[in-house]
């Protein structure tokens, strides 16, 4: 049997309004589901980010992206975009390069050792969101993500 977010966060007094708990909710089945997700890419050296990153990125093709491309497509906002960038050029998993024409344009793209780590975690990846998510069923799923889609649309 589930336990109420109030159980879990030994909360003893009502929450302040529905909204309140609704969004605490929603902030802490991020925080136990995201958890998860950086545990089992801890072997491999990677963070969520940076798997968003490199997903991104092969998603893209040959022909790569800029920072804010990638900036803009990220699940999490993060706030230096060159910077977690800069740590998988450092890891190889990604390369970049300035445009001929314009100095100023740095495109980034994965390299074949992303790729290679990708297709490692793209099995264990499936996996792990079945096993977060997949007792909800099809149904529930959609409706999940139907409220939340409803819910970004507002904020």
């Amino acid at each position: 049997m589930p336990t109420s977010l109030r159980d879990e966060i030994k909360q003893t007094r009502p929450f302040a309004s529905l909204e309140q708990e609704a969004l605490l909710s929603i902030e802490r089945t991020a925080a136990v589901l995201g958890h998860a997700m950086a545990e089992a890419f801890k072997p491999y050296g990677i963070t969520p980010t940076q798997y968003n990153v490199l997903r991104i990125l092969r998603g893209a093709g040959p022909a790569g992206l800029c920072r804010n491309e990638v900036r803009e497509r990220l699940v999490a906002l993060v706030p230096d975009v060159t910077r977690l960038l800069d740590r998988l050029e450092e890891m190889e998993l990604i390369a970049r390069e300035r445009g001929s024409a314009d100095r100023r344009y740095v495109t980034t793209r994965i390299t074949s050792a992303g790729l290679r780590l990708l297709e490692q975690l793209d099995a264990p990846t499936k996996e792990l969101h079945r096993q977060q998510l997949g007792h909800l069923g099809k149904e529930r799923l959609r409706t999940l993500i139907d409220l939340l889609t409803a819910a970004r649309a507002r904020g």
